[in-house]
């Protein structure tokens, strides 16, 4: 049977400084000939609605796919200019019309202002319109807030959450407890960070291991989008995909899916217990925290390091990686602690602190 492969617009390729159009066309074709059709894009990713518009709405019939984008509260400063996001992405795509179309990236310190602004009963009364087919959210909290959230807003149609097998049992995403309130609401479940940020589609070297023992030429990535679209109640699966490669290797998988059996089941329990004991910073580069650092510290590269570090235990590699990477001044101990970093962390890092770890590592090597 066709998995629910979905395709997230947030990592696309890039040529110089903008998105690489010839190459997302060629992505967008060849995800669309394997019998997919969703896409997910963002009004606050940089250029994807643009670049879609170009790959996809311009160059295919509109009924041949369903397109998904997000207001992000906050993004704007008023009532106003956020419900004004929505005009933006329908005149930077040119799509006519939403499929699907989420309040983005709810969080504990930022619920409230999606409230403020009437932003449910906007993306209601722009449902009824017909200019969104679906809505729901996106959302990075806990249980509680999203059984409160879907208690209190009972017509939303679906729900977007971070899902992976490395994050199923973790404190912080609470990947489980998420999905199983959801399910209890009869919600369908669109599954970001299936991949973890690309982090699953290099897993550690005893993880590699494990799967390679019960699935060898198998891609990493495969066992990471297979284990989410295994799940009941998944419409889509989003992998952000970003390069012509990825895509042949997510559609080989998914256009013949097959959901995981019983031993590639014990072995991803293996893999859950690896990385439970790592001392792993769970980023995922979305670069939300960047936006707004003054001293424009590269951070998810800084903890890409430190987890490539973890992960092959090669200090020497790590320390030029890193002093490469923060050669003007820029590293872990510019940190000024403003925290403005850690309030848009959608993965609740406590990111000061860990760049404090960071600079006190690397200064001693």
């Amino acid at each position: 049977m066709k998995g629910n492969l979905g395709f997230g617009l947030m990592r696309l390729p890039h040529k110089g400084l903008g998105i690489d159009i010839k190459q997302t066309s060629e992505m967008v074709d060849i995800f669309l000939e394997n019998g997919f059709t969703y896409f997910d894009t963002a009004f606050i990713y940089p250029g994807s609605e643009d670049a879609i518009r170009k790959a996809l709405v311009e160059r295919h019939p509109r009924e041949s796919f369903t397109l998904a984008t997000k207001l992000l509260a906050m993004a704007a400063p008023t009532e106003a200019m956020a419900k004004k996001e929505l005009q933006t992405s329908l005149k930077r795509t040119q799509a006519g019309y939403f499929d699907y179309y989420l309040l983005h990236s709810i969080m504990n310190n930022n619920w409230k202002r999606y409230d403020k602004f009437n932003l449910w009963e906007f993306v209601k009364e722009e449902k009824e319109k017909g200019t969104i087919k679906h809505y729901g959210f996106s959302f990075h909290a806990g249980p509680d807030l999203l059984d409160k959230l879907l208690t209190e807003h009972p017509d939303v149609d679906f729900v977007q959450l971070q899902i992976n097998y490395a994050d199923w049992e973790n404190k912080n995403i609470q990947s489980r407890l998420n999905y199983e309130v959801a399910r209890k609401h009869g919600k369908q479940i669109v599954v970001m960070e299936p991949v973890k940020g690309g982090k699953l589609a290099n897993p550690p070297e005893a993880v590699k291991k494990i799967f390679d023992e019960v699935n060898p030429g198998a891609s990493y990535a495969s066992w990471a989008i297979r284990f989410v679209a295994s799940l009941d109640g998944i419409l889509a699966v989003l992998s952000g995909m970003s390069n012509v490669e990825q895509m042949r290797d997510n559609t080989s998988f998914m256009k013949d899916f097959r959901p995981l059996n019983d031993r590639e089941k014990e072995a991803i329990i293996k893999a859950q217990k690896i990385f439970g004991e790592l001392p792993e910073i769970s980023c995922t580069s979305c670069r939300y925290c960047t936006k707004g650092c003054p001293k424009n510290i590269p951070i998810p590269d800084i903890f890409k390091i430190m987890n490539k570090r973890t992960y092959t235990g090669n200090l020497e590699e790590a320390t030029a990686e890193y002093k490469a990477l923060t050669a003007n001044g820029n590293g872990a101990d510019a940190c000024i602690r403003c925290l403005q970093c850690e309030n848009a962390c959608p993965q609740h890092i406590r990111i000061t602190e860990e760049l404090q770890k960071c600079a006190s590592d690397f200064k001693t090597r």
